[in-house]
């Protein structure tokens, strides 16, 4: 980042106070106007005496509150808090009581994170065997009506765990709310698919659409969705992975792994368009969970 003395007399000055100022919020915000990556800003805030932990705080925190007032400014749903994990230090794994799950990759906008180790193999096999006797053609929700309906974008099989059904699905959502620092309770139950050769879903967004009329009654149970987390139980030979269209990104389908997205508002504003690959040889078992914003109920 190009640097004067003006510019270092002036971070220098603010970081005496180590706290985030007005004037330092602004000089952020013109940072990352003009192109500059996070990790820039924060090392050019270090460089000129800042403490590690503070520059990032107060980056985030400044930069998320100029997104919020322009989405306001744009008309946009109000954005809410949401689950995330605890990556503000860089682990590289992730304690969640019985385990230790790996962090993989992570974006911060949109929110991605792909965790690894998420559950073991006899987990991921005890998961497809409680499910499988209980396949149907999958769902998808009916915000038009606020009930569910057969659509041609989405080519798989499903079924729903209710929440602690099973000893596994009991430790799996114990994991989540850990991994993501959200009450168990906001979660719906864990959705298992099953997709066969040449089976895929469309690229599509997970929240409710605001403007459709059966939406007051879906969240009427919990609220909006606010996060999802795509759990992969098996390997297809090709094909299969989860798409983000928007950022061109792929995440393969890797047996006990999962990739987490939140979205604070449902708009597409949020980057978090996805989608299921066609599967193009094998077969793909996943498991979801959608958290809400309150208890679902």
């Amino acid at each position: 980042m190009p640097r004067d003395n003006a510019a270092d007399a002036f971070a220098s000055a603010l970081a005496s106070q180590q706290q985030a100022t007005p004037e330092l919020r602004a000089w952020i915000i013109a940072q990352a106007q003009a192109g500059y990556a996070a990790p820039v800003i924060v090392q050019s805030m270090v460089d000129s005496g800042w403490k590690e932990e503070v520059a990032v705080h107060a980056m985030e925190t400044t930069l998320r509150d100029h997104l919020e007032d322009e989405a306001e400014r744009r008309g946009q749903p109000p954005g809410v808090p949401v689950p995330d994990a605890a990556l503000h230090d860089s682990p590289l794994y992730l304690d969640v009581g019985d385990r230790k799950v790996h962090v993989l990759q992570a974006m911060a906008d949109p929110r991605i994170v792909v965790f690894g180790n998420l559950l073991s193999d006899e987990e991921c096999t005890a998961l497809i065997a409680d499910a499988e006797p209980r396949m149907k053609r999958s769902l998808t929700v009916a915000t038009k009506t606020g009930g569910e309906e057969l659509n041609a974008d989405r080519t798989s099989d499903g079924m729903f765990f209710s929440r602690g059904e099973t000893d596994v699905v009991k430790r799996l959502e114990a994991r989540i709310a850990r991994l993501v620092n959200w009450p168990l309770e906001n979660g719906e139950g864990l959705q298992v698919l099953h997709y066969q050769p040449g089976a895929e879903y469309k690229p599509h967004y997970d929240y409710f659409d605001p403007d459709e009329p059966g939406t007051p009654s879906i969240v009427a149970r919990g609220g909006q969705r606010v996060a999802t987390l795509v759990i992969y139980l098996n390997e297809p030979e090709r094909g299969g992975g989860t798409t983000f269209p928007d950022i061109g990104l792929e995440v393969a389908p890797k047996r006990g792994n999962a990739v987490f997205f939140s979205y604070r508002r449902p708009h597409p504003s949020t980057h978090t368009l996805h989608g299921g690959a066609p599967v193009l040889a094998g077969e793909k078992w996943i498991a979801t969970k959608w958290l809400r914003e309150r208890e679902f109920v």
